[in-house]
């Protein structure tokens, strides 16, 4: 059986920076943004912890063809990305659990 998916990203206090990933455990990955759980990763030195966006997919493959997609994008259009689903920019993880 096919395991499920997310792609996501995740930003800083400033929205100067985002990181778009891909996991089959949300909840837990973001968790681990948010302690800094690998030290001197690009989201530990940049502080990106806030969930401001994710899709699910039935299919992990399919998440990743999607985060591979999205991370071939300029700046402008992954904005616009969250601005549609996250106009605020609110930390999605808040309402997660």
């Amino acid at each position: 059986m096919q395991k499920a998916g997310f792609v996501y990203i995740v930003t800083n206090t400033h929205h100067t920076v985002v990181y778009v990933g891909v996991t089959s455990q949300l909840l837990n990955r973001i968790y681990k943004h948010k302690i800094h759980f690998y030290k001197k990763s690009f989201s530990d030195r940049y502080n990106i912890e806030y969930l401001v966006y994710y899709e699910r997919f039935e299919r992990i493959v399919d998440a990743i063809a999607r985060e591979k997609q999205i991370m071939k994008w300029r700046r402008e259009k992954k904005d616009a990305l969250i601005n549609s689903m996250n106009p605020e920019w609110r930390d999605l993880w808040d309402e997660m659990h």
